[in-house]
């Protein structure tokens, strides 16, 4: 009897089932359960199986080499950008060549204020904004005996100081008009065209308000000499709700200091005069503060005649110092952008009249360095620092590296970085240039 014979009809079905190879399937390569010697692999499918083999370790080499290009690009990349950065921190300029220049209407020219991407050109009889080519974007003509500038990102507002006119303008063009009954002393601007204006009578002072179409907003701050004093400087936050303000008060006779938070949004609806901060006295050791400024949110900060004090009003309805800088020299000047506050003072002793030193909007220092250089200008543009008078110029980065030292043939007003990292826009009272640096 075969090996069948013994076999019931479904036990012969499940031994013929095991014996078969399911396409698909690894074949068994030796004995044991449910493997037959006997049953070897078909050639076809050993040729597809040494293709797929082939296949796979072809992708893997592509895969590789592929690998090999994007690092090998990375690192020329980061090689690259090394590079550029020494370049740009260390390499010193020697002269500059002009790249074109233009001629500017005369007029009583007053000052030239960075706006927005451009320059704005301010004189009493008018006030243009003119693009970094040297093109007149949009002239606004008024009469003013006295402007005063102030701006902010794309807004700016020109006053007439003891005058009562204030023009309200971003980079379109002007936006409103306020008029006052009061002279006007200061003004600021919000990055939201909010102004405020600090206006005079006889026995008070008035900080008032107006929406960027000129009209008047329902707010009022006002002080006297006697009370919370009297109002050295004003700067807004950039939304136009907070203000921050320095004051000279007397107390017992005596000529005192402080600087107050105001807020005037929501969070300052339920407090007292919308005051959320004040720092007197304790701060300042007994000088006046003539300029505050608000940097980037969180940050603003107060120039003394002894340091600079930096706050923070990341809790609005508690602004805080975040720290105090103490100068014991004098100070020749202050300056300053949303990222950096900068002072230079005069050294008592040593080989260089002028010490220059930065920090950052939390008074982080950034750099110190020593200087001897008769300038009439401070600027903070970017990540340089410009001095500069009517006929030369220096220039230092936030390393310390001066950039350009250079003198020029023709009168400058102000200067600013151009287009290119390697160019400056120079405006004078009567012509526009910008010089390519070599």
């Amino acid at each position: 009897m075969n090996e069948f014979g013994s076999m019931s009809r479904e036990d012969k079905k499940r031994q013929l089932r095991r014996q078969v190879v399911t396409p698909g399937q690894p074949v068994p390569s030796g004995p044991g359960p449910g493997r037959n010697p006997s049953v070897r692999p078909h050639p076809a499918r050993e040729e597809a199986a040494d293709r797929e083999e082939s296949a796979r370790q072809a992708y893997r080499r592509a895969r590789r080499r592929r690998l090999f290009v994007v690092l090998l690009i990375a690192a020329l990349i980061a090689g690259a950008a090394g590079y550029w950065f020494y370049y740009q921190r260390n390499y010193q300029y020697k002269s500059y060549e002009t790249a074109w220049q233009v001629t500017l209407n005369e007029g009583s020219l007053v000052s030239y204020e960075p706006f927005g991407d451009n320059v704005l050109r301010c004189t009493k009889d008018g006030a243009s904004y003119i693009d970094l080519k040297g093109a007149t974007v949009w002239t606004e003509s008024y009469e003013m005996k006295n402007p005063i500038v102030d701006v902010n990102g794309p807004y700016a507002a020109i006053a007439d100081r003891q005058g009562n006119t204030i023009y309200i303008c971003n980079t379109d063009g002007r936006q409103g008009q306020a008029t006052t009954v009061l002279p006007i002393s200061r003004v600021a601007v919000s990055k939201t065209g909010v102004v405020a204006a600090v206006l005079e009578d006889s026995i008070s002072s008035y900080i008032t308000f107006f929406k960027k179409d000129g009209s008047t907003l329902d707010l009022t701050v006002k002080t006297t000499m006697g009370g919370d004093g009297y109002p050295l400087d004003i700067a807004l936050s950039d939304d136009g709700t907070q203000l921050l303000s320095s004051y000279a008060f007397l107390e017992n006779g005596e000529l005192k200091e402080r600087v107050v938070f105001y807020d005037f949004s929501e969070v300052g609806k339920n407090v007292p005069r919308r005051v959320v901060g004040g720092f007197d006295k304790d701060y300042f050791d007994g000088t006046l503060v003539p300029e505050v400024t608000y940097m980037e949110t969180p940050y603003s900060c107060a120039f003394s005649g002894n340091g600079l004090t930096f706050f923070s009003s990341r809790n609005i309805a508690s602004p805080t110092v975040v720290t105090q800088v103490p100068i014991a020299e004098e100070i020749q000047s202050v300056f300053y952008s949303e990222e950096y506050a900068a002072v230079i003072v005069r050294t008592a002793a040593g080989e260089y009249a002028s010490r220059l030193e930065v920090y950052k909007k939390d008074g982080t220092p950034v750099m110190e360095k020593e200087f001897t250089y008769e300038y009439t200008q401070a600027d903070i543009d970017g990540d340089l620092i410009l001095l500069y008078n009517e006929d030369s110029c220096r220039i230092f980065n936030m390393a310390g590296v001066e950039k350009l030292y250079a003198t020029f043939d023709f009168t400058v007003s102000r200067i600013r970085k151009g287009r290119m990292p390697d160019t400056l826009v120079i405006t004078g009272p009567q012509q526009m240039r910008e010089i390519k640096l070599r």
